[in-house]
C-alpha cells in the first residue's frame, strides 16, 4: 500500500475518479477508469469500505484504489484488505507510523480480497501439498 499525506497527494486525486461514500458503485462505468479516489468524510463512516470491496470482487476493478479524506493510521490494515492500493493520511498522522502498523500484521483469520481463503483452508492446503511431495 503507498501512503502519502493528504496535502502532498493533489495529483493523485485530480488523475483519479473522485467517488463520494454514497456513490452507488455498481453502476459506474469503469471502461476507461484506471484510479479511483473513494472518501471518508469521518473516519467513522465505513461507507468506502464496502464500496472497495465491491470494485475489487465483483465489478473485478483492477486500477488504483485510494482511500481519502478522514483516514487515520489505524485503518490502513483493514483498507489494505478490501483491497486499497493508496492511503491520502490526514495531515496529522504519520508515515513512520502508518508504517510500522501495517508491518504489524502479516496473516489475518479470515479471508480478504487478496486471499479469500480463511487460514485454516489454507493450512489445510498446504498439509496436503506436503503430504502429497512426500508420497
Amino acid at each position: 500500500m503507498q501512503l502519502l499525506l493528504s496535502n502532498s497527494a493533489q495529483d493523485t486525486l485530480a488523475a483519479s475518479l473522485q467517488v463520494a461514500n454514497d456513490t452507488e458503485v455498481s453502476a459506474l462505468d469503469l471502461s476507461q477508469v484506471s484510479a479511483i479516489a473513494l472518501h471518508f468524510p469521518k473516519f467513522t463512516d465505513g461507507r468506502a469500505y464496502s464500496q472497495a470491496h465491491h470494485l475489487r470482487v465483483r465489478a473485478g476493478f483492477g486500477g488504483a484504489l485510494i482511500a481519502w479524506g478522514d483516514v487515520l493510521v489505524d485503518q490502513l490494515p483493514q483498507m489494505r484488505r478490501l483491497g486499497f492500493s493508496h492511503a491520502l493520511l490526514r495531515d496529522d498522522q504519520s508515515l513512520d507510523v502508518a508504517q510500522s502498523v501495517l508491518a504489524q500484521f502479516t496473516a489475518f483469520y479470515q479471508g480478504d480480497v487478496h486471499e479469500p481463503d480463511p487460514i485454516f483452508i489454507r493450512e489445510q492446503s498446504d498439509a496436503a501439498a506436503v503430504v502429497g511431495d512426500t508420497a
